[in-house]
């Protein structure tokens, strides 16, 4: 992590250890350094303490592997390129852009490869149907394992938090609320993809999850090239696993069994270039969302984001938000509280299906995973 007084006067003496005994959740290069950002720290010194207190609940997780992926990593005894190269994953198939080393965003030009996929034997990853459906609502990542008959040292949670957060945002604004009464179609608007667009195979574990439904979804976002800009995907199976005889190869095996006994959804994914405040007119003329999804928002750090909190206040639909830390959720709340006058609708809260690996390298000491807390308007 870098000085948390950097900029402010003089030039880094070094790299920081001179961490706030206040808070412990920032570090500096210098006494100097300290004094002249204690001006502004003081202001989130005693509320950043408070949450370095809740770091044993973040890193809680039920994974053999949790550890190594947490503490291990934020202490660099462990790196994510280490993680993943133990598991004969590191810079293959969906797992290529989830350590420093992997492609770039910039690969989303290429349409996608048949080659993405787990990488994994089919007994640690779920490439076919579920054997029951869901009886009752998922609330961790023990429940999902558990129904999904996977192993608790299988690293795809490292991939799945992505539609894990996806079904776990329909459940806290209830999805009975949000589907008209006899329909069968959920339409999401997801805004501001970017390292999932290299994962799209992921969703469609949606296809389990949300049964018997028809889930539509937007992406929306700058990050997607001009050149593929209104393309749609029909995910037609689930992401496959590394054995050269398992189901998951048989496409009409799949399709056979999720239309002829209608357990699967049908899931599509949309791509539409570009922000949504000058997007959303367009596109709501063909699917009007249920439910607006931003994952990993970083609202405070991006002024683009101040006219599509305007434009989501106006068209009054229930939107989640997801970030890193507590703390850019908290000033996330500020920024959408100045725009609408209003607080969160839904407070700030802990994601149960959260990335199960810590960021390195991040601007604070707080412990920050891919999705980790969620809140809304």
């Amino acid at each position: 992590m870098e000085c948390a007084g950097k900029g402010r006067g003089t030039r880094c003496l070094g790299p920081p250890s001179r961490r706030c005994a206040r808070c412990a959740a920032v570090k500096y290069c210098s006494a100097s350094h300290q004094i002249l950002h204690w001006s502004f720290h003081k202001e989130e010194c005693e509320r950043l303490g408070q949450q370095m207190k809740r770091v044993d609940v973040l890193n809680d997780f039920p994974f053999l592997f949790s550890q190594e992926a947490t503490v291990q990593v934020c202490e660099k005894q462990e790196s994510r390129c280490s993680f993943l190269d133990k598991r004969g994953i590191h810079r293959v198939g969906m797992w290529m852009h989830e350590c420093p080393c992997g492609a770039s965003v910039a690969s989303f030009y290429c349409r996608r490869s048949a080659n993405e996929g787990w990488h994994l034997p089919s007994s640690l990853c779920p490439c076919s149907d579920p054997s029951v459906l869901i009886s009752e609502d998922l609330y961790s990542w023990k429940d999902y394992y558990e129904w999904r008959c996977i192993p608790l040292d299988s690293p795809v949670a490292l991939l799945l938090h992505w539609p894990l957060t996806v079904y776990y945002a329909t459940q806290v604004i209830g999805i009975k609320r949000l589907i008209p009464e006899g329909s069968n179609v959920l339409c999401i608007h997801y805004l501001g993809p970017e390292k999932e667009l290299q994962q799209l195979a992921v969703f469609g574990e949606l296809r389990a999850l949300f049964s018997g439904l028809h889930v539509h979804i937007d992406l929306i976002g700058p990050a997607i090239p001009q050149q593929r800009d209104g393309e749609k995907i029909n995910v037609c199976n689930f992401a496959h696993c590394m054995g050269p005889d398992c189901i998951c190869k048989s496409s009409t095996v799949n399709v056979s069994h999720s239309e002829g006994i209608g357990l699967m959804s049908k899931v599509t994914l949309q791509l539409h270039s570009g922000f949504y405040h000058d997007c959303y007119r367009d596109i709501q003329k063909d699917s009007p969302p249920h439910l607006v999804i931003a994952p990993n928002a970083g609202i405070a750090a991006y002024s683009s984001w101040l006219p599509t909190i305007e434009l989501i206040k106006n068209i009054n639909i229930p939107t989640v938000f997801s970030d890193y830390c507590e703390e850019a959720c908290h000033l996330a709340a500020c920024c959408i509280n100045t725009v609408t006058g209003h607080p969160l609708s839904l407070p700030i809260q802990l994601n149960p299906f959260r990335q199960p690996m810590v960021v390195e390298d991040s601007a604070l000491l707080l412990p920050c995973y891919s999705n980790c807390f969620l809140f809304g308007m």
